[in-house]
């Protein structure tokens, strides 16, 4: 037997031969076995991948789509809603024959109003490399060319995320619009950051009920009246919420490219008016701040404005209109009027006599604490700063106290207004929907003077231009504005107005403002040509009213 170094010890040399041959036998199937196993998990890792690629390419419930959240109003009702859309591509090439008709059906099935059957059979027989056959589809559409690709392997669908909203043209401005990576108008553009970062729906206090209640009244008013456009709002007095905010002209925020850039403008925010005689409102404050509420103010005559110097000053007489001299000064034969009478009878004569016997300085730092003189950065956006006077001379006092030569947003309008007769609080508005807590807000009047002001504007509804905005359950007071538009030069065109009703309601304890404008209006045949507030912007508001009222206080 012999033994060699580093082998084992076999009894003879033969045995050992036999060993080394089963061996190797047992080892080559183990490669085969290892080999094929091998072969099908890379074949299974391919298909996986391939398969992974075919879902994020075709499967509309791929996780590469980027999210935003929704905006809903008060009550939940969704206002805006990312949904998953897609280009849906067909490559006839790639049609089987014997697939021909069943993918003509798809076709048909995912754009009958484009494709019957024997159009789309035309269509796959074309031999074009590649056609689109629906763009901008639904999830569902998109679900059935899903299927439909696992079996024909002939279509593609270019997935992506699209911005939707439900009420179109109702909150185009509210809302805005959002482009491909960020917030653009709007809500959408304000709250942008909240709405990529969060999934919990976006709630504003505006309510979709109310808010389509104006939209309607609005736009009846707009082509009853053939005026340039239309402005409403309502907010809660105490909160700030805002319960409606509607602007017309208006656009479809789902189709942001056909939006004319002047159109997108939130007038309500950014474009000042004057808004005659709702300042006696403010005038009228000032009477009661500077004890001259019980004084006796000729209105029977025009007046005439001197410089400090008592010379008239070159300008037209401050007169009233024709059916104030009629009727309270010929048929009720007042020719002194006190200063809630001058407000209730919208007298311009005894608003100017007012104003000029206020203090100096008392006016501008009025406007100042109401926020006419500057810009407001509110939660949802900065408006337009409000233009007063640069000089306060006796012209200037005089017509600012009827709202010539001032001119502020329709935001700074419902502020002030809404602060003179809350109870003396200059509250800030918000589009969210308010939980009790702290609110924001500034003294700025007396709950005794605001009380006061509150008793005049229910007699201006119950007695006098505001009549038409009454409705029955609930007392309104309101006020009323028309004031003529200016030429490029400056000079006023008595063929062009804005006119402007605020209201509040209950008048006892106000829960809400409204403010109704109308751009441009033209007298009708039922107002026998007039124009003013007392004729459209009232009745506008007294029609919103009695829809809304039912559900504010439901």
């Amino acid at each position: 037997m012999r033994f060699n170094i580093g082998q084992d010890v076999l009894p003879h040399e033969y045995q050992g031969e036999i060993y080394h041959r089963e061996s190797a036998v047992r080892l080559r199937w183990i490669m085969i076995v290892f080999t094929v196993l091998f072969g099908v998990f890379i074949a299974r890792t391919l298909q996986l991948g391939l398969q992974s690629n075919d879902i994020k390419k075709y499967n509309m419930y791929g996780t590469e789509i980027e999210s935003r959240a929704d905006i809903i109003d008060r009550n939940g009702v969704v206002l805006a809603k990312s949904v998953r859309s897609g280009n849906i591509k067909l490559y006839p090439q790639k049609v089987k024959l014997n697939d021909e008709n069943n993918v003509a059906s798809v076709i048909h099935q995912i754009a009958p109003m484009d494709y019957s059957v024997v159009d789309a059979l035309n269509l796959i027989r074309s031999g074009k490399r590649g056609v689109y056959i629906k763009k901008n589809a639904t999830e569902e559409q998109m679900k059935i060319i899903n299927q439909a690709h696992r079996k024909y392997d002939c279509f593609e669908v270019e997935q992506f995320t699209q911005r939707r909203y439900p009420q179109r043209n109702v909150f185009a401005h509210v809302v805005g619009f959002a482009g491909k990576d960020a917030g653009l108008e709007g809500v959408e553009f304000v709250y942008d950051e909240y709405l990529r970062e969060n999934k919990d729906p976006l709630r504003l206090s505006i309510d979709s009920r109310v808010q389509n209640i104006f939209y309607e009244q609005l736009n009846i008013a707009m082509n009853k009246y053939r005026a340039k456009g239309a402005m409403g709002m309502l907010m809660n007095s105490s909160t700030g919420e805002m319960l409606a905010m509607v602007q017309l002209p208006d656009f479809d925020p789902n189709n942001i490219n056909a939006i004319p850039v002047g159109v997108r403008r939130f007038k309500l925010l950014r474009d000042n008016f004057e808004m005659g005689s709702i300042f006696k409102i403010f005038n009228t404050a000032l009477a009661y701040k500077n004890g001259l509420e019980n004084k006796n103010y000729k209105v029977d005559e025009p007046l005439v404005i001197h410089d400090k110097f008592g010379r008239p000053i070159k300008q037209k007489p401050i007169d009233d209109v024709s059916s104030f001299k009629r009727d309270v000064v010929k048929k009720m034969g007042k020719h002194v009027l006190k200063a809630p009478e001058i407000m209730l009878y919208s007298c311009n004569v005894g608003s100017a006599r007012i104003a000029l016997e206020l203090p100096d300085g008392a006016q501008k730092e009025f406007f100042h604490t109401l926020n006419f003189d500057r810009a407001l950065q509110l939660e949802f956006g900065k408006t337009e700063r409000g233009l007063t006077h640069k000089v306060w001379g006796p012209a200037e006092k005089a017509t600012a106290a009827f709202g010539h030569g001032v001119t502020v947003t329709p935001m700074h309008l419902l502020l002030a207004v809404n602060s003179m007769t809350n109870g003396g609080i200059y509250i800030y508005p918000t589009l969210l929907k308010r939980n009790i807590g702290a609110i924001r807000g500034e003294r700025v009047l007396s709950a005794e003077i605001s009380a006061k002001l509150r008793e005049i504007m229910f007699r201006i509804a119950e007695e006098t231009t505001a009549k038409k905005a009454r409705v029955k359950g609930v007392e309104i007071g309101g006020k009323t504005g028309t004031a003529e538009k200016r030429h490029a030069d400056g000079t006023t065109d008595n063929k062009r107005n804005s006119t402007v009703f605020t209201g509040i309601f209950p008048v006892s304890a106000p829960q809400y403002i409204i403010m109704i404008m109308l751009d441009e209006p033209q007298g009708t045949v039922e107002s026998g040509g007039w124009k003013t507030a007392a004729w459209n912007a009232v009745p506008t508001a007294g029609a919103i009213l009695d829809g809304i009222i039912p559900l504010l206080f439901e």
